[in-house]
């Protein structure tokens, strides 16, 4: 009894059901294992640290109410559910979490059926919830679904058509609000803010601060009456702006707010609810990096998504100057120039480098909430009144915003432009945060400048030459994760639209790279010459329109290449293809597969597709040995 009682609590748990014979003290040791396991297994792999925190006895409270994977538990955003894949799988898959081969860091439903679906970006889990719970009970099955929404997620217009939707079906949903104020910054939004007012349940200073009042008035004349008369006048104020009457107002009960760290609350409120028919909302308080000093102060993100990192001093144990880092400094430059530039962002203000730019600028700087469709009609409106607007935002998530790029920006014809962090092989976060696809579909835009930086210098150029023109249309500029290495900024400078720079000449083949795959191209090109393969390498910096020159320069070649970090559908190589076919001049395509790339290191991934400088040297050698094309000496390419 002795060695059971000195065992980790947390060795105990092999699966959702061992939580169910757990005491409350013995629930509560438990929250406390896991907040220490978490700190110091993501110290060493990165990941998202503050939010998972937060959620411990949230998800103890929803596996030990609900039998997964026969009810089904939903996280609408899936970072926040590393609880809930400690309690499903073996934790020892925590070692390689985010890694090449290893332990997604959001649901994967080849990993566990307890995970349903896979998507990471927020308000979209109601509606899958919502399409879920009308199936089961179409066959006849009282099975729960269950879907944790953070209270950041409510910002997305997406959340709201399907609670709509549900409020009207009364379809039966149980609805986890997580409310903890914040995204990945603060939370912004009306519901947000009406959200906030609940707080004021849970704070200890201001029942402290109530008492003391109450006091004060009882020791004057009448000072009963004007205590109720206060009280009336609350609970009236209270009651427009109490979520319960927005949620109910749409037909869905509301339950709270209640202690998200407090299990037996948690639990009781989910028992009932789990016994009424139709829709409900849990509103559940939690703290954003609970339990973690350097994560509940820091008041930035709360530790939101971090590197690996030393644990007393929650610092990062490596810290690099990236592309992000220098496209931030590059946009006060800008907005010093132009007191018409105005930066906007889709709750991603601190992550995608704007920090400097809303402390220097707070009233052209705005954060519009996870809610992409409206920051890119919000630009156009914008640019229409004659500002210049910057969306700045991850590749993978603009492509919620595809019919208002195309519709209300493109057809317009408005200098609106868009900045993508985030493009190409991005890394750890996995498939739903690669930027593989926006050439593919950023091309499909009538009227918009497409472009990639090859190294930081041409970053603030592209930037620059985005915001200096005063012509209609939009352009937009991706560039990827990462370090930038160390480099001193020059002036900016304007490129030409559409003009390529030739980095090398050859004569054997012409490499046309693009972005961050322009090094790659030219460490193939330095493999090659040692071998008599001398190739003509070009730095592709525009992807739409491209250079005038293009076929002159691959009729002055045998063998044309392109390279690049979108997938091969409908990318640069296609646009490159579609201007040589009519000439009959072959193109081979160097590009992601037509598939969703998993987790791991980018270096990695790059080498696993074959879109290293090993992988492109071989490429190469394989295309000019199939055209059986020979080696000849070096030629000027022309202008």
């Amino acid at each position: 009894m002795d060695q059971l009682s000195s065992t980790p609590i947390l060795d105990r748990i092999g699966s959702p059901a061992d939580l169910r014979s757990l005491s409350d003290a013995e629930l509560r040791t438990l929250a406390e294992e896991i907040r220490q396991f978490l700190v110091a297994s993501v110290s060493k792999t990165g990941g998202h640290l503050g939010p998972n925190l937060g959620v411990v006895e949230l998800t103890l409270a929803l596996h030990r109410v609900f039998d997964s994977p026969k009810d089904r538990i939903l996280w609408d955003t899936g970072h926040q559910a590393y609880v809930h894949k400690l309690l499903t799988r073996p934790r020892e898959g925590f070692a390689r979490l985010r890694k090449l081969g290893g332990l997604s860091g959001y649901p994967n439903r080849s990993e566990s059926v307890h995970d349903f679906i896979e998507n990471s970006h927020a308000s979209t889990g109601l509606s899958y919830a919502a399409g879920m719970a009308e199936a089961l009970r179409r066959q006849g099955r009282d099975d729960h679904v269950v879907v944790v929404v953070g209270d950041g997620a409510l910002t997305g217009g997406m959340a709201y058509e399907a609670l709509n939707n549900i409020g009207h079906r009364k379809t039966p949903v149980i609805i986890v609000v997580n409310d903890n104020g914040r995204s990945y910054a603060p939370t912004v939004g009306g519901l947000a803010q009406h959200l906030a007012q609940q707080l004021t349940v849970l704070n200890p200073s201001y029942h402290r601060t109530k008492n003391r009042v109450d006091r004060m008035l009882r020791a004057v004349p009448a000072g009963d009456k004007a205590i109720e008369a206060g009280r009336r006048i609350k609970e009236g104020l209270k009651e427009l702006v109490a979520p319960r009457t927005f949620f109910e107002y749409l037909g869905i009960k509301y339950s709270g707010p209640i202690d998200g760290h407090d299990i037996e609350d948690i639990e009781r409120t989910l028992r009932q609810v789990s016994r009424l028919s139709g829709p409900s909302v849990v509103h559940v308080i939690t703290t954003k990096g609970r339990g973690y000093g350097p994560a509940e102060e820091d008041e930035i993100d709360h530790l939101h998504g971090v590197s690996a990192f030393d644990v007393l001093t929650a610092k990062p144990l490596s810290r690099k100057i990236s592309y992000t880092d220098v496209f931030g400094e590059a946009l006060v430059q800008e907005a010093e120039r132009d007191p018409r530039l105005i930066a906007i962002t889709a709750a991603m203000g601190s992550s995608a480098g704007l920090g400097s730019f809303a402390e220097r600028f707070p009233d052209r700087f705005f954060d519009v909430g996870i809610a992409e469709q409206h920051a890119v009609t919000f630009a156009a409106g914008l640019a229409m009144a004659g500002m210049r607007p910057v969306v700045v935002i991850y590749s993978t998530f603009l492509q919620r915003a595809l019919d208002q790029v195309m519709m209300d920006v493109c057809l317009h014809r408005l200098p609106v432009t868009f900045v993508l962090d985030r493009a190409g092989i991005t890394g750890d976060d996995g498939p739903s945060h690669h930027g593989i696809f926006d050439l593919t579909f950023l091309r499909a835009m009538p009227g918009l400048i497409l472009a990639a930086p090859s190294d930081p210098q041409e970053l603030r150029d592209l930037l620059h030459t985005a915001l200096a023109r005063e012509g209609d249309g939009p352009f937009a500029i991706r560039f990827p994760k990462g370090a930038a290495g160390e480099s001193e900024p020059q002036p900016p400078q304007v490129l030409p639209v559409g003009e390529w720079e030739i980095r090398r000449q050859g004569s054997a083949a012409l490499l046309l790279a693009t972005g961050k795959l322009v090094s790659v191209a030219m460490d193939a090109a330095t493999m090659l010459d040692g071998e008599g393969i001398p190739l003509t390498v070009v730095n592709c910096r525009y992807i739409k329109p491209l250079d005038p020159r293009l076929e002159s320069w691959a009729r002055r070649h045998p063998a044309v290449l392109t390279l690049e970090d979108n997938v091969a559908t409908g990318g640069f190589g296609s646009a490159v293809a579609e201007v040589l076919a009519p000439h009959g001049i072959p193109v081979t395509v160097m590009a992601v597969p037509d598939r969703f790339i998993e987790q791991g290191g980018q270096a990695e991934l790059l080498k696993q597709l074959g879109l290293d400088a090993s992988g492109v040297a071989a490429r190469i050698r394989r295309t000019l040995a199939e055209s059986e094309i020979m080696p000849a000496p070096a030629t000027q390419p022309g202008s």
